[in-house]
């Protein structure tokens, strides 16, 4: 635990320690202009049961999903949640988890985080995962870095369609850390080959695609795949919504060299868009140059199973400038989550999960473009999520939609302006037939009001 200095002589002797009188001294670097130069506005000190009403009349303002009927996705995804997920998760040897500094006392969370590992594995189709990235657009930057190694220089080829947060987080890390982003364009939905394989060069260090993409396409990872690792560059596949997996072939089947994943549609719940659980996975001659923690299993010297920390450096936690990478906190409690998920579900029902997604997917995008005005905005296969060209403005047809108890599709002219007017929207196991032809009526009734 940080120390905090609390006696005025303590905070005099630290700012000295650092060559500084005041607290002033120490915040010149931040510009005048976004100084706030007054004092917070904030009330008076209340009572605890008056913060506790306070606090409570504020969360009633909040819409949740056990109100609204949700075809949003785009990288959150309302998927069920079987009730021993919560229910085992928060046993006090779970919900109190950080990260395990004395491995030898920390023997059930290493075994839990082991499992965790492994479930990675069985699903993407990977030789070695690890645990305690932040979440799915970090866990794209942690590929990029391992792909550029320490060097840092080197470029990195990124689909458009990969998910316009997840490029905007890498951009930011490219900027401090010396090595440049080169964004591909799209053809009808997917990754331009053409001008893929134009961009590949000596230079390139990694090739980073979505699977399904974010506009819910798949791509055509096999011929991305062949032009990558012609260059020796690297093949990293970002996935937002893991579920996929159960219905369509995992990245290690078809060459990636690193998977780079959102964990969050695997039993973990949503709430303001989070908590979020990056996963990472990579081919074994990767595994020494891999960031996060991985939890080995060995036997002891009495031949009992044991768990420990493996491939580690201390750099981690105390000398952050040596460190292959500053992931130092702990995603232990989501992890917890998604491997009692994933053992709820078994094999069977990982697959049954993704059957059911593409299933009923598949029928709300044939009943919304069987309407009139509504059309598909490309003309490929897809997974759980579809972009639908609507014959009036997004942002009005979902406010309608909200009115009626439901929340829309995505409004993809905010990170694609070509795309005016255009919906993306997602189905998932959680979604009943009944649930998708009441949005069918409601889009007919809206447009047809306009008329």
């Amino acid at each position: 635990m940080s120390y905090v200095p609390n006696t005025p002589a303590e905070q005099q002797a630290m700012l000295r320690a650092i060559g500084a009188t005041t607290i002033e001294d120490v915040l010149k670097p931040i510009p005048d202009a976004v100084r706030l130069k007054r004092p917070l506005d904030l009330p008076a000190a209340l009572r605890e049961t008056d913060v506790r009403r306070l606090l409570t009349s504020m969360a009633e303002d909040n819409a949740d999903l056990d109100h609204y009927i949700s075809f949003l996705g785009a990288g959150s995804y309302d998927h069920i949640q079987p009730s021993i997920v919560p229910h085992l998760v928060k046993r006090a040897e779970f919900y109190t988890s950080y990260t395990p500094y004395q491995p030898e006392f920390s023997q059930g969370m290493l075994q839990a985080t082991y499992e965790f590992q492994t479930m990675v594995c069985q699903i993407t189709g990977m030789d070695v995962a690890n645990a305690s990235l932040y979440d799915g657009s970090t866990a794209v930057v942690e590929a990029a870095l391992m792909a550029v190694g320490a060097g840092g220089r080197g470029e990195v080829l990124v689909s458009r369609a990969l998910d316009p947060q997840y490029r905007a987080t890498l951009r930011t890390y490219a900027h401090t850390r010396g090595f440049t982003v080169r964004e591909i364009g799209l053809e009808r939905g997917v990754t331009s080959a053409s001008e893929l394989r134009a961009a590949l060069n000596a230079d390139t260090k990694a090739v980073i695609i979505q699977q399904p993409n974010f506009f819910g396409a798949l791509e055509d990872v096999h011929a991305i795949e062949q032009a990558t690792h012609a260059t020796k560059a690297l093949f990293v596949v970002a996935i937002t919504e893991p579920a996929s997996l159960g219905a369509i072939q995992p990245p290690g089947a078809y060459g990636a060299d690193i998977v780079a994943a959102e964990g969050m549609s695997l039993g973990s719940p949503i709430g303001y868009g989070g908590p979020a659980l990056g996963l990472f996975a990579t081919r074994t001659e990767f595994v020494r140059r891999m960031p996060g923690r991985i939890v080995g299993k060995t036997l002891d010297d009495r031949g009992q199973i044991g768990y420990a920390l493996t491939l580690q450096t201390r750099e981690q936690h105390i000398r952050r400038e040596r460190a292959t990478s500053n992931i130092c906190t702990n995603q232990e409690l989501l992890a917890i989550f998604t491997t009692v998920y994933l053992s709820a579900l078994g094999k069977q029902g990982f697959a049954e999960l993704g059957a059911q997604c593409l299933r009923k997917a598949h029928y709300a995008q044939q009943a919304i473009c069987a309407l009139d005005g509504f059309k598909p905005a490309f003309d490929r296969p897809f997974y759980d999520e579809f972009a639908i060209t609507c014959p009036i403005p997004v942002e009005r047809l979902n406010a309608e939609l909200r009115d009626r108890g439901m929340i829309g599709g995505y409004d993809l002219s905010r990170d694609y302006p070509e795309l005016e007017n255009a919906a993306l929207f997602c189905v998932t196991e959680a979604r009943t037939r009944d649930d998708i032809d009441t949005l069918v009526s409601a889009l007919e009734e809206i447009v047809g009001a306009t008329k």
